[in-house]
């Protein structure tokens, strides 16, 4: 066991405080500095020992954080943390999976200093090494904040889950997507007019597309396959589609077959790999993730013995993500140090290609009204083995043109898209097709 390590556990015992370095104070540093002072009493009564902040790094000394700091140290270089003789273990908020973000937490394992982070992106990029350098030096690394906020779902699924075999987990993992579909499903404004509100409500930043893309998704996503699957984390393999093409008439069209449109990020066991992706779905709208409204995230665990777990809360923000943050905390300062994905980093495996199962699509076509329009449309999906289950039509009088929607059996997505090239190729089509998967949830 390391010195600090050990230091760690001896502190536990001897009632010495855990000394915090913390890395970052824009919103979620300041919300962890606040918590550790308005909480205090209540997180040493908790953690069997005081946990302090002792030093701090961030960029504007002068800047009011709502919190007093006058007796914290400053650092002008975030990885100076990590030397600090007042320091055992550094929290990383910073965010990036490159830059000061990687530096703070490469060089606090470096000098022997356990490590709590918010970083979904260094974790699903540089995530196995890292856990590799913790386990070396026998340190904690824990990110319970880094996955949908304030949802608990990492100590879940490395702790009390770790006795069952997950067969997928999935969900809403993204709060910005979720406000806009929600917000366009209710109001019935646009894409572009929802997402100019979420930025200026502090949901969505001035250039969304990290969130909108499905990139955070992805990012914590790949986290989610680590814990749950015992995978590497590859950030590179997973699946991304964001929220920017579906329209309001998808909205509103889902709605009349009895659907919502969520952005779900999906991990599952396929064949022999992992299945990754982040794409808009069509839900059951009367299913626990068809009902979750705004920013609320929600992972759903489908696992064997349990059966199905559903987890629910605020997945950003300075509370919900300090506590989370803080909950690590008290858990080094217990003298917990586990494997960083709750199996020994030797033992990840790649997680391959893991080729999505068959699954219903629905499909809205914009066709010329004429005879036979249909049949060609029908003819082009049977080709390719794609059948109908159900479909409906939306004359447009005076254009000459139809929306048809159509719900397809199970088919094979790769078998779909061939189908709907040759439909968007013929002199029917008047615009690309959409589809869009229907999860079963």
């Amino acid at each position: 066991m390391s010195g600090a390590a050990s230091g760690a556990a001896s502190g536990a015992e001897g009632g010495a405080p855990l000394r915090v370095g913390l890395a970052g104070l824009g919103t979620v540093g300041g919300g962890v500095a606040r918590l550790l002072t308005q909480n205090a009493a209540l997180i040493a009564a908790r953690a069997g020992r005081k946990v302090v902040l002792t030093a701090v790094s961030a960029r504007d000394r002068a800047r009011d954080r709502g919190v007093d700091l006058g007796g914290v140290a400053w650092e002008a270089d975030p990885a100076a943390l990590a030397a600090r003789p007042d320091v055992d273990v550094v929290v990383e908020v910073i965010g990036g999976s490159e830059g000061p973000g990687r530096a703070v937490v490469e060089a606090a394992l470096a000098q022997g200093r356990a490590v709590v982070t918010a970083n979904k992106a260094l974790l699903a990029h540089h995530g196995a090494a890292l856990a590799a350098m913790a386990e070396a030096a026998g340190l904690a690394l824990r990110f319970e904040a880094a996955v949908a906020g304030g949802i608990p779902i990492v100590k879940a699924l490395s702790e009390g889950l770790a006795a069952n075999r997950v067969a997928r987990v999935y969900g809403v993992l993204n709060g910005t997507c979720n406000y806009i579909l929600t917000e366009m499903a209710r109001s019935g404004r646009d894409y572009a007019a929802v997402l100019a509100e979420a930025q200026a409500k502090g949901y969505a930043e001035a250039d969304p597309s990290f969130d909108v893309g499905g990139v955070d998704a992805g990012h914590k996503l790949a986290l989610l396959a680590t814990l749950a699957f015992g995978c590497a984390p590859d950030f590179d393999g997973v699946s991304l589609e964001g929220i920017e093409r579906v329209s309001l008439a998808d909205i509103a069209h889902a709605d009349e077959l009895g659907y919502r449109v969520k952005l779900l990020g999906v991990a599952r066991r396929a064949g022999d790999g992992v299945e990754r992706a982040v794409r808009p779905c069509l839900v059951r709208a009367d299913s626990a993730i068809g009902q979750l409204d705004g920013v609320t995230n929600a992972v759903v665990v489908e696992a064997d013995p349990l059966g199905t777990a559903v987890f629910e809360g605020p997945g950003a923000g300075a509370g919900a993500t300090a506590s989370a943050v803080v909950a690590d905390l008290i858990d080094i300062a217990r003298g917990a140090c586990g494997p960083a994905f709750g199996v020994p980093t030797a033992t990840l495996t790649h997680p391959g290609a893991g080729a999505a199962p068959t699954a219903a699509h629905y499909l809205r076509l914009s066709l010329q009204d004429r005879p036979g329009a249909l049949a060609e449309v029908a003819q082009d999906l049977g080709l390719e083995g794609v059948s109908i289950r159900a479909m409906r039509q939306h004359d447009h009088p005076g254009c000459g043109g139809a929306t048809v929607l159509i719900v397809t059996h199970a088919c094979a997505r790769a078998a779909l898209d061939r189908a709907l090239a040759r439909i968007a190729a013929s002199p029917v089509a008047l615009a690309e097709p959409v589809a869009l998967r229907i999860e079963d949830v």
